[in-house]
């Protein structure tokens, strides 16, 4: 019990010359780096995890660099460097095919690819290797306000949260825009393809309910109670995560029962996935509540910029200021429960 509660804390809790920069131990992995801002590193790997130990900085320059993996992942968040400073991080990336959503096999390219941003990207040296075969891993299943967005300015908090993790943490993102908790259950290419890669002590977040707009409230339950099931099933650690709420106000400045997630046959999903995890004895974050909080106490105007209204009259999907406040609110709640 000590050990997998560990494991559930863990969980929780320049110019690029390519050779001389990759030149290492006989498990690193050789890739090519291209690009002066932003840098970007391919490496032709197959499907797995890797440990990326990257050097931030330049002799000679400043540098302000971020780091992103596969489909704009967020890895690391920008660090500055002084001229003749250097900073030393790591990562654990899952790579998978397709790369993102896992319904859009068209987007990305097979390998693992990172991609150094920022004001002024300063990369030193780059190394890839093979990840221990178990370490802490957080799978995420929802829709597309967690998924791995592959369009810009479109991100989903599941794609903002890798970069406030321990770097011993693997985030595998299954999520895919326009899942409900039926259509997820009975796409092959989601729950079958997911469930497979869990094991014991690994955190599971299930976030439905935005696409559940005509779901009963019977189904719900009986989709969400199966999720949960069968990954304890193989001692899995279910969460389950309500869906953030809509930017939709009434005349008073409140949200709408719309916007809290209250679906088109007057089903409260929320509500009803309380009821799940109280009955089921698992973890619940009532990110409704949460972001309500947040989106009301900004007001219409100043919650903006959590979606992507100006860009798009978006009042559901996010911007990336906006995925990293969600995410923060999820990984706070999540480590209420776990410690951390």
């Amino acid at each position: 019990m000590r050990r997998s509660r560990a494991l559930a804390l863990a969980t929780v809790a320049a110019v690029v010359a390519p050779s001389p920069a990759l030149a290492g131990g006989r498990h690193d992995i050789p890739g090519e780096c291209a690009g002066t801002a932003p840098v970007v590193c391919h490496y032709d790997v197959p499907p797995g995890v890797y440990d990326v130990a990257v050097t931030l900085g330049s002799p000679d320059a400043a540098g302000s660099t971020a780091v992103r993996a596969e489909a704009r992942r967020m890895m690391l968040a920008e660090t500055a460097t002084g001229a003749g400073r250097f900073a030393h991080r790591g990562f654990r990336v899952d790579v998978r095919e397709p790369e993102g959503e896992p319904t859009l096999p068209a987007v990305g390219t097979p390998g693992l690819t990172l991609t150094f941003t920022g004001a002024a990207p300063q990369v030193r040296r780059v190394t890839v290797r093979p990840a221990p075969p178990r370490g802490p891993r957080l799978f995420l299943a929802g829709d597309s306000t967690v998924c791995d967005q592959a369009v810009v300015p479109y991100t989903g908090w599941g794609q903002a949260i890798p970069q406030h993790l321990p770097r011993s943490v693997t985030v595998a993102n299954y999520a895919d825009s326009g899942e409900g908790s039926a259509s997820f259950l009975a796409d092959p290419r989601l729950w079958a393809t997911m469930l497979p890669r869990v094991g014991r002590g690994d955190v599971v977040l299930l976030q439905f309910g935005h696409n559940d707009k005509a779901t009963t409230a019977e189904d719900y339950r009986a989709n969400l109670t199966r999720m949960v099931t069968e990954l304890r099933a193989l001692d899995a650690r279910p969460v389950l995560v309500s869906p953030p709420v809509r930017r939709l106000f009434d005349a008073d400045g409140r949200l709408t029962p719309v916007a809290r997630h209250v679906n088109g046959l007057g089903v409260d999903l929320p509500a009803e996935m309380a009821a799940v995890a109280g009955a089921s004895g698992v973890p619940y974050i009532d990110l409704t509540a949460d972001s309500a909080a947040l989106v009301e106490g900004l007001g219409p105007e100043a919650s903006k910029p959590i979606f992507l209204y100006d860009e798009k009259r978006d009042n559901t999907h996010f911007s990336e200021y906006g995925a990293d406040r969600i995410g923060g609110l999820v990984l706070t709640r999540l480590r209420e429960w776990y410690g951390g």
